[in-house]
């Protein structure tokens, strides 16, 4: 029996994942472990970089999934993990972890945690965001370009051939399994309080 609230929220490149995680958390503080996706893709030391760069990263296939729903498990039973730390700008997961410690609150996000039925069934909450692709993609170049030391070029490019079709087959289908479509994200300070209140009552039973 998991003692744990576990919310999932998920959503296409550049919805807002994470200002509204950044605000959830401002509310409970220390009372949330947060999990990304990102996380825990795969690592791959047997290829060079070049081929690393060729890989599709907005596949299902590309994450350890399955060991993000164990370390959830874990975390729910009161346990800390040591989590991955994946380096973006070397298309490669790195040799040290982090610790994260068990927290009442569990926030697992990614752009495709719906798309797996294990990782969904174990969310109390999932939250899906919802956001005009124009401006999803606007917030993906600057991100990019400004913390993951990628050229506009590279960015369109995937974009293209790999972001925007994994999207349109594995993200956006997953929105029907959503308990909550929230359109902007963090800044629909509506949907927020209604979301902040529910995790408060769910503490309160």
């Amino acid at each position: 029996m998991k003692d744990a609230i576990i919310i999932g929220i998920a959503g296409g490149t550049g919805c807002g994942k994470s200002t509204m995680i950044r605000k959830i958390k401002e509310e409970f503080n220390d009372e949330i472990s947060i999990l990304s996706h990102d996380f825990y893709y795969k690592q791959h030391n047997d290829i060079t970089f070049e081929e690393r760069k060729k890989i599709n990263y907005d596949h299902p296939n590309a994450f350890d999934t399955d060991i993000m729903i164990q370390h959830i498990k874990e975390l729910a039973k009161g346990n800390p993990i040591e989590r991955p730390v994946y380096d973006f700008t070397i298309h490669n997961r790195v040799d040290e972890t982090v610790r994260v410690e068990p927290a009442r609150v569990i926030v697992v996000e990614g752009i495709l945690i719906f798309e797996n039925k294990e990782l969904r069934d174990l969310c109390d909450i999932k939250v899906y965001i919802d956001t005009d692709a124009d401006v999803r993609i606007i917030r993906r170049i600057l991100r990019d370009v400004n913390e993951r030391g990628r050229t506009l070029d590279n960015i369109v490019q995937q974009y293209l051939t790999t972001v925007k079709p994994m999207h349109d087959e594995f993200v956006e289908p997953s929105k029907r399994y959503a308990d909550i479509i929230v359109p902007e994200g963090g800044f629909n300070k509506v949907a927020l309080d209604m979301l902040n209140e529910r995790i408060h009552a769910l503490l309160r039973d």
